[in-house]
């Protein structure tokens, strides 16, 4: 799930427009200075009452999408499906899911965000379909099926294949068994999420009319989801024992992914002045730079999960934090670009994950770390809600959890007879879901999402945590954003300068310069709630303090908790 993008080369080296920004040539591509608003449409705003966002009800708030400063809106699958998996198992990929509404419901909101100067990225689900897409339906129905080979199948005849890890699956098997044609089809997810056989030529050119038909509405990028998954060895080699622990080294980037990459590029992206992102950066920097270096005519911007995979139950270390994009940075100082990030739609909220949500905490906390991702290099990422202070939801029980995947590892440690009150813990704290509740807009009933009963349960916490209660306080985590997103496009500096690490083991503040020209600015950040004194060497006395989280501020190197605190340096 990711953005990627192509843009505007002289006609001397291709003949076309869009080449010449996937060289990174002076003009500086509009994807690196994008600050991308991901927007989950089951959760943002429900217009008809059943429960569920849908477009319109997206349409209704573009006026406050346009007032946070954002330029370009990620949107997750909206196309016709059974929704196994909210959307990202597609059964039809040129019509919109009924629960979100038409076509003439996307024009419509395509137009309305582009009349406000917004990009929208759309989501590409291309590793696998639904059982129900009508390639599947065709494919499982005989052997010799012209369809057959848009999926991969093992012949049972030939014994159970090797085995494969699936992440969704109850019993963890990636083959399924179908009657049918007495043969097993691969799933790396849940079993109505069939992969696609990217071996077939066929499959890619099915996939390349898809793209044009989006990018011929006028749509500015892609996000392939899942796609570091899409090549297969498919002579299906048995891999070792315990494989799973570390399934990405196993999954990710294999057989000719890149070159059907670069032929994807030559066929669709290039001839279009869109972004694109593949959800995954592979397994090394030499994986992440084969996909986006501009000489490679791939993608344009890598999106690793290492960052977000840091926080753990019990914490996480911040010298780690550091570490980790630090080393990202440094990878990508000379070429390739990078997506910065800290929540999605496969995460849990970022204030309860990285910072403090108790009540004392939560508003700085969040502002710090909203702090961190607008400073750093790369094209940052902001998840719906996160410009609130939004947390997790606190679910409880099972039975409020609507996620295939929570659900059917559940039922798999059920089943095993393994301790499920260990993993409701666990996904009370990381769980996809809590990431995925409704919006919370104001404080009337079911925080004025609907009209009806959400598809999933809204925090009970909206009733202090709204975008009402906060649009007209100055000290709120929303104004807070919007001065954030200001001061970035304001600031070129924030977004091609070079980034310096300081202070490398204080295991309390993170600290770091941005450097551009002549100009250099200083990002101090307390992780704590204590205290933390940042060891620069920097004297503050002539910095001009361009921005803090606090009401007031403190022209002083001892930061509070939670402190972010941006000086411009002489």
């Amino acid at each position: 799930m990711l953005l990627r993008i192509a843009a505007i080369l002289t006609l001397l080296v291709s003949g076309t427009p869009a080449a010449h920004a996937q060289k990174g040539g002076p003009d500086r591509p509009w994807w690196k200075s994008a600050i991308v608003y991901q927007i989950y449409p089951r959760s943002f705003k429900d217009s008809d009452g059943d429960g569920i966002g849908d477009l319109k009800g997206i349409i209704s708030r573009l006026d406050y999408i346009k007032s946070l400063g954002v330029t370009a809106v990620w949107l997750n699958p909206i196309y016709s499906s059974p929704n196994d998996d909210n959307g990202y198992d597609v059964s039809d990929y040129r019509n919109i899911m009924k629960d979100f509404g038409s076509m003439e419901d996307f024009d419509a909101l395509l137009k309305g965000l582009h009349t406000r100067g917004i990009k929208l990225v759309m989501d590409l689900v291309v590793n696998h379909s639904s059982d129900e897409h009508v390639w599947f339906r065709q494919s499982r129905s005989a052997r010799n099926n012209p369809y057959r080979n848009y999926y991969h199948w093992w012949n049972a005849e030939n014994g159970r294949p090797p085995y494969r890890y699936s992440l969704f699956d109850i019993n963890h098997d990636a083959w399924m068994y179908d009657s049918l044609t007495n043969a097993y089809y691969l799933h790396y997810f849940s079993r109505k999420q069939p992969d696609l056989n990217w071996e077939n030529p066929q499959l890619r050119k099915e996939v390349y009319d898809i793209m044009r038909f989006w990018a011929d509405k006028g749509i500015d990028g892609f996000r392939l989801d899942a796609f570091q998954f899409a090549a297969k060895d498919t002579t299906f080699p048995a891999f070792p024992k315990g494989f799973e622990k570390n399934f990405t080294l196993f999954y990710a980037m294999q057989g000719n992914l890149h070159g059907y990459l670069q032929e994807m590029n030559r066929d669709v992206l290039r001839k279009y002045d869109v972004m694109s992102v593949a959800e995954g950066a592979g397994n090394s920097f030499e994986d992440a730079h084969n996909l986006v270096d501009a000489d490679r005519m791939e993608l344009n911007m890598a999106y690793p999960f290492d960052g977000v995979d840091i926080p753990k139950l019990n914490g996480y270390s911040l010298l780690h934090f550091k570490e980790v994009f630090s080393r990202w940075d440094s990878a990508f100082e000379e070429n390739g670009w990078l997506s910065v990030f800290l929540a999605n739609h496969d995460q849990a909220r970022m204030v309860s994950r990285f910072g403090n949500d108790h009540p004392a905490f939560r508003q700085l906390s969040s502002k710090m770390l909203s702090t961190f991702i607008m400073t750093m290099r790369g094209t940052p990422y902001y998840y719906y809600g996160d410009e609130l202070g939004m947390t997790n939801a606190g679910l409880d029980k099972i039975e409020d959890y609507k996620d295939v995947a929570t659900l059917n590892e559940y039922r798999h440690l059920h089943n095993s007879g393994k301790d499920v009150k260990e993993f409701m813990k666990s996904a009370r704290f990381g769980a996809r879901d809590n990431g995925r509740t409704p919006f919370q807009w104001d404080a009337t009933p079911q925080a004025g999402f609907t009209s009806g009963t959400p598809w999933i349960k809204v925090n009970p916490n909206y009733i202090t945590i709204n975008a009402a209660a906060q649009e007209n306080d100055p000290n709120s985590c929303l104004n807070y954003f919007r001065r954030l997103v200001s001061l970035r496009k304001d600031n070129p500096i924030l977004v091609f300068g070079k980034y310096t690490l300081l202070d490398r083991r204080n295991p309390n503040a993170y600290a770091y310069t941005r450097t551009l020209d002549n100009k250099k600015i200083l990002v101090l950040l307390n992780f704590t709630n204590k205290p933390a004194i940042p060891n620069t060497g920097i004297h503050l006395n002539k910095a001009k303090l361009l921005l803090c989280n606090y009401p007031t501020s403190i022209h002083t190197s001892t930061l509070r908790p939670y402190e972010a605190a941006i000086y411009e340096l002489p």
